[in-house]
C-alpha cells in the first residue's frame, strides 16, 4: 500500500486537492486498491481553505508516508517553522515529495529545492527568481520531475502531477485509463507549456472565437482571411478589423500561435517526424515551423523534442 500524505495549512486553494482524487480512481481501476491517503496539517482539526471550505486533518506526528504532497495557495505565503521542519524529515523518510502550484515555494523556503529543477503558477515565476535563485526553474511546465521532488503549475496541474505519480507506480496505461475516467481530455506532458493560445487572445465576440476555435480544427487548411472571415460569418474586410480589435493580432499571427501551440503538443507527447508535425500543423515546410518556434519559445523544434526525452529517470 502506498501511503500518502496530503499537506494544507489556513487559506490553501481547494482546488489543488483534486489530487487527491487522481489516487481514488486509480484504487478504482486496479484489482486491489495501491493508495491511502491522509490529509495532515501542523496541528491537525479543520482547516479551511481561501473558499471558506474546511477540511479536516491530522497533526504531522511522527507517521511516516510513502510521497508527501504539499498543496498550494491563491497566494505565496511563508510557511510556519513547523511545516517547514515537517517537510525536511519527509525528505529523509519518504521515497517522493511533492508540492503542486505555489506549494512550491514551501520546499524552497525549506531549501528542498536548492540545485534542483522545478516549477510553480506562472503568475508567480518572478517571486521565485528573486526569492529563491538557487532554484532551476522551468517557468513554463506543467509539471517537473527532478529525482524525488516533483512540483506543478497551478490550479488544475495537480492532476497532471498525479497522474505522472499514478503512471510512475502502475503504468502508462493505468495513467491514462484514470485520465478517462476524469474526463481529462489528456495526461499532459509535464514540458508542455502553461499557456494557451487560445485563452490568451481572448476574442470578446462569439464571431471571432468561432473563427479562431475553426482554425484550431483545420490547422492543415491554408485558412486564408478569406476562410476565416466565412467562418465567422463577416466579410474579409470587417473581419480583419474586428480580429485587430478584439485579439491585438492579424489572423495570420494567431493561426501561426495555434499551430506553433500544436506542433510542440505533439513534439513533447509523440514520436512523430518533425517533417510529419510540420505537415498535420499546416506549417507544411519544416523551416517554416522552426522559424515560429524561434519566434514563440526561442528554440527550435528539435531542441524541445531533446529536451523532453532526456528528463531525468525517475529514482
Amino acid at each position: 500500500m502506498i501511503r500518502v500524505g496530503v499537506v494544507v495549512y489556513p487559506g490553501f486553494q481547494l482546488l489543488t486537492l483534486a489530487v487527491v482524487s487522481v489516487f481514488e480512481y486509480a484504487n478504482m481501476s486496479l484489482d486491489e486498491p495501491l493508495y491511502t491517503h491522509e490529509l495532515l496539517s501542523e496541528h491537525g482539526g479543520a482547516v479551511a481553505s481561501s473558499c471558506g471550505v474546511e477540511v479536516g486533518t491530522k497533526p504531522f506526528g511522527n507517521a511516516r508516508y510513502d510521497t508527501v504532497l504539499v498543496v498550494g495557495d491563491t497566494v505565496v505565503t511563508e510557511g510556519s517553522a513547523g511545516l517547514l521542519a515537517f517537510l525536511k524529515k519527509s525528505q529523509r523518510r519518504s521515497r517522493r515529495l511533492g508540492a503542486a502550484c505555489t506549494g512550491a515555494f514551501n520546499l524552497a523556503q525549506a531549501g528542498l529545492l536548492d540545485g534542483k529543477r522545478a516549477t510553480t503558477h506562472w503568475a508567480h515565476v518572478g517571486k521565485m527568481k528573486r526569492d529563491h535563485p538557487a532554484v532551476k526553474l522551468e517557468e513554463d511546465s506543467i509539471f517537473v520531475q527532478d529525482g524525488a521532488i516533483w512540483t506543478s503549475a497551478g490550479a488544475t496541474a495537480c492532476i497532471d502531477l498525479g497522474l505522472a505519480l499514478v503512471e510512475e507506480d502502475c503504468g502508462s496505461e493505468i495513467a491514462k485509463f484514470v485520465a478517462k475516467r476524469m474526463v481529462v481530455y489528456h495526461r499532459r506532458m509535464g514540458g508542455q507549456s502553461q499557456h494557451s493560445a487560445l485563452l490568451d487572445l481572448t476574442p470578446r465576440t462569439d464571431r471571432i472565437q468561432k473563427a479562431l476555435e475553426y482554425a484550431k480544427r483545420h490547422l492543415t487548411n491554408e485558412l486564408s482571411v478569406d476562410e476565416l472571415a466565412e467562418a465567422a460569418h463577416l466579410s474579409p474586410r470587417q473581419f480583419g478589423r474586428v480580429f485587430r480589435e478584439e485579439t491585438g493580432q492579424t489572423p495570420a499571427k494567431a493561426v501561426e500561435r495555434l499551430r506553433t501551440e500544436a506542433a510542440r503538443l505533439m513534439i513533447e507527447s509523440q514520436h512523430l517526424p518533425i517533417e510529419t508535425v510540420a505537415r498535420d500543423t499546416g506549417f507544411v515546410d519544416p523551416d517554416r515551423m522552426r522559424r515560429a518556434f524561434l519566434r514563440a519559445y526561442g528554440q527550435p523544434p528539435q531542441v524541445i523534442r531533446r529536451a523532453n526525452r532526456t528528463q531525468p529517470p525517475s529514482t
